[in-house]
């Protein structure tokens, strides 16, 4: 293996519920496999909106650029309310910036973020989100800090907000090899991709204390469902840290969504086989009519994992939930199935590369229910994380919010399985995929948040990196009036990672 950092690797925008700032490690020389690294950078910053009748919102924001070339970025960003009266308040897209070196240390970076979503009862129409900026920044090593002036804009909402922020931003690298080298041997301790080592689906249950109410001033009389995903990446041998997304499914709360980024400590208890550990996490939530105040939200757990597999573990997990700056407290219990992706950094045996997609989507809803009556269209922008079990079967994860057709703030997170033809000589494939998740918000009619997705695709590839693809499918609440065709046209870039 070799590796080759002068290769450009195509992008498109892309929308992400998960960042990373530690650095991509690369691996010992293997000949069977030839490894590209792309430079990264990681920002968030965080900054105060004022919204109509003078109320103020602070926001929070992240961001996975990858570098083009020494003056242009681009890559998945996301927005989130973390102060204020407007919790559950998001919305995911895509930024584009350029970077000037002005002297020694020092640059400017002139960038427009555009993406969909909000809720928090905010007004913001569709749901499009523009926020054009201009930062100063100061680079030390792979570290940097400066000052952002932007204007943040929903054109057809009533917010448009000029202010200042604080930003923080850390290099990384991305290491990939080309997608044809899927199922060849590695040899190697480097991480691939994003550099997480494994996922769990989660799934489980808020039990609110005695005597909370909804902002609907009802008595929460039973538990609320909710369902998402965790990626994470060890520091150590026994130290995690990594990203969780959920959302409601059942109870009432649909539309409520949260985002967190934790640290984890986990121990052997007589094998490897079977782990205990304590987990805290802080981050946003809100929406669904939860009293979550401006947003910000904190977990604390302890858990126990046992593996069924050398690659598949299943995790009972238990804690509290708390909104410090709203009304939210709550008991929490999970259920979770994890994969092992890697164990770069501890074990070389039975590396291999696994191929993966990143594709950025754009959907339309045909009719899509809503609360106050009748059917209207809307779309959604979103982003697709797809990764090979084999050839032909892969597992999905997707992310969708809405920027137009009267439904800001509706949200989506779907996991499920798809399955893909082989490639024609001509470039032409189809592939489907059957999908469940949560959706709510921007009145759409998905009681309990429950739902499920199927869509068929036929897809081309303009180039090895790049593949369009055109889907057509179903997508229908559990308990909801929402049950729609759906319009799906993509872009995807497959690639291969470094994978236990």
């Amino acid at each position: 293996m070799k590796i080759n950092k002068s290769v450009s690797f195509p992008l498109v925008t892309v929308f992400s519920l998960a960042f990373s700032h530690v650095q991509a490690q690369q691996s010992n020389p293997s000949p069977d496999v030839e490894l590209f690294s792309k430079a990264a950078h990681v920002q968030f910053g965080i900054e105060k909106l004022r919204l109509p009748q003078n109320e103020t919102m602070g926001m929070v924001g992240g961001s996975y650029m990858f570098k083009v070339n020494e003056t242009v970025e681009v890559g998945p960003a996301a927005y989130g309310a973390i102060t204020g009266q407007r919790g559950g308040f998001f919305t995911g897209g895509a930024e584009l910036a350029l970077r000037q070196n002005l002297f020694a240390n020092v640059y400017g970076k002139a960038g427009l973020y555009a993406g969909g979503g909000g809720g928090g009862a905010a007004a913001v129409g569709g749901g499009l989100m523009l926020r054009p900026h201009i930062d100063l920044i100061w680079k030390s090593g792979r570290t940097e800090v400066g000052l952002s002036l932007s204007q943040v804009r929903f054109p057809n909402g009533h917010i448009r907000s000029n202010q200042a922020g604080l930003v923080v931003g850390f290099d990384t690298d991305f290491n990939y090899t080309d997608s044809s080298a899927a199922g060849r041997s590695f040899a190697g301790v480097g991480r691939g991709g994003m550099g997480f080592d494994r996922i769990q689906l989660t799934g489980g249950v808020y039990q609110p204390r005695h005597g909370i109410a909804d902002l609907a001033a009802k008595p929460y009389e039973g538990s609320l469902g909710y369902a998402g995903f965790r990626s994470e990446q060890f520091l150590s041998k026994n130290v995690l840290w990594g990203i969780e997304a959920g959302a409601a499914v059942k109870g009432g709360a649909d539309g409520y969504a949260e985002i967190l980024g934790g640290v984890a400590y986990e121990v052997p208890v007589l094998s490897d086989s079977l782990r205990l550990g304590s987990r805290f996490s802080v981050g946003m939530g809100g929406g669904g009519k939860v009293p979550t105040g401006g947003g910000l939200i904190a977990k604390a757990g302890l858990y126990s994992r046992v593996d069924i597999t050398p690659d598949v573990f299943v995790a009972l997990e238990g804690g509290l939930v708390n909104a410090p700056d709203g009304k939210f407290k709550a008991k929490y219990g999970t259920l979770n199935l994890g994969v092992i992706l890697d164990d770069a950094g501890i074990s070389t045996a039975d590396r291999s590369i696994r191929g993966m997609d990143w594709a950025a989507s754009i959907q339309h809803y045909v009719k899509a229910s809503r609360y106050t009556g009748g059917d209207q269209a809307l779309n959604t922008m979103g982003l697709k994380i797809n990764r090979d079990i084999n050839r032909n079967l892969f597992m999905s994860a997707q992310a969708h919010s809405a920027f137009s057709g009267n439904a800001g703030g509706y949200s989506v997170g779907l996991a499920g399985l798809g399955i893909r033809s082989m490639t024609s000589a001509r470039g032409l494939g189809v592939s489907g995929e059957i999908l469940a998740g949560a959706a709510g918000g921007g009145g759409v009619n998905s009681q309990g948040g429950a739902i499920v997705q199927g869509v068929a695709y036929l897809s081309y590839n303009l180039s090895r990196y790049t593949q369009l693809k055109f889907g057509l499918g179903r997508v229908k609440s559990f308990k909801g009036q929402l049950n729609s065709t759906v319009v799906d046209a993509t872009i995807c870039i497959p690639f291969g990672v470094p994978s236990k």
